[in-house]
């Protein structure tokens, strides 16, 4: 991976880390390509249980690098080519779609600012880490821009469309407080402590049943966007794949034995 964007696996545990923390991580090319690829190459790699996306310095990402959006967009002004936004196809939307539907969990450790498409990746994640002096900003129509990165869709489930709509149409800086109230944040912890946090938890996650959180993961997804009926036929279709899981069967033992499970993660 290029050294806008480290990626490094461990014990089933693929962790991700925007490095460009002298722009507070915003996305230029190099990043968004790396982002992209290091996210599709833990979802197609079956050593990987989890995922830790996270970053260096004092922002987790700003969003896109405007100092070359502004140069793409003149360029793109001059030679009338229109390809400016193709980055929203390009990288963005492969990368969010890795993310959120991939068969294994994602967390976020949030050290500091994630603004715009920061926060779209933060929103992207399954679980999010913290830090007590991390704020969240969607940006977009500050600079007379949509949603992209999924933000349109995932923040209103978190939020609700109504504080989504707010948060869009007036983009503000939301705390860290605030933020773990809305339920953008699940789990607040000290500056000084979220590297350390953010870590314990996604290893938590990448020693776990993963084929029952990939399930727990596909539907939740799929109930946001289907009816009751259609979200108990899916819930038995996934039980019946969990219950025929490795891990299942280790758990059942292991409580009956009155023993901390070792799953295979199969």
């Amino acid at each position: 991976m290029a050294d806008a964007v480290l990626y490094e696996v461990t014990d089933g545990l693929a962790t991700i880390t925007i490095n460009r923390p002298e722009a507070m991580n915003a996305l230029n090319t190099e990043a968004k390509v790396a982002l992209r690829d290091a996210a599709q190459a833990a979802a197609a790699d079956p050593a990987v249980r989890a995922v830790l996306l996270t970053a260096t310095g004092r922002a987790f990402c700003v969003g896109q690098d405007l100092k070359e959006h502004i140069g793409t967009l003149t360029a793109d002004r001059e030679a009338g080519t229109g390809q400016t936004m193709s980055t929203v196809s390009e990288h963005y939307n492969p990368l969010v779609r890795a993310l959120t539907s991939m068969p294994k969990p994602v967390v976020a450790g949030v050290n500091g600012v994630a603004a715009g498409a920061g926060f779209g990746l933060a929103l992207a994640a399954d679980y999010r880490v913290v830090a007590d002096t991390a704020a969240f900003n969607t940006s977009f129509a500050g600079v007379a821009l949509t949603a992209d990165s999924g933000v349109s869709w995932t923040l209103p489930r978190v939020v609700g469309p109504g504080r989504a709509a707010d948060l869009l149409l007036f983009p503000r800086s939301v705390k860290a407080q605030e933020a773990f109230e809305l339920g953008i944040a699940n789990r607040l912890v000290p500056e000084e402590s979220l590297a350390s946090e953010a870590l314990s938890v996604a290893r938590a996650l990448a020693a776990g049943p993963t084929v029952a959180y990939a399930a727990l993961k596909e539907s939740l997804a799929y109930g946001a966007s289907h009816s009751l009926s259609e979200t108990l036929d899916k819930e038995d279709e996934l039980q019946s794949l969990a219950g025929a899981s490795e891990d299942h069967a280790i758990a059942v033992q292991a409580f009956i034995a009155k023993e901390q499970p070792k799953y295979l993660g199969r």
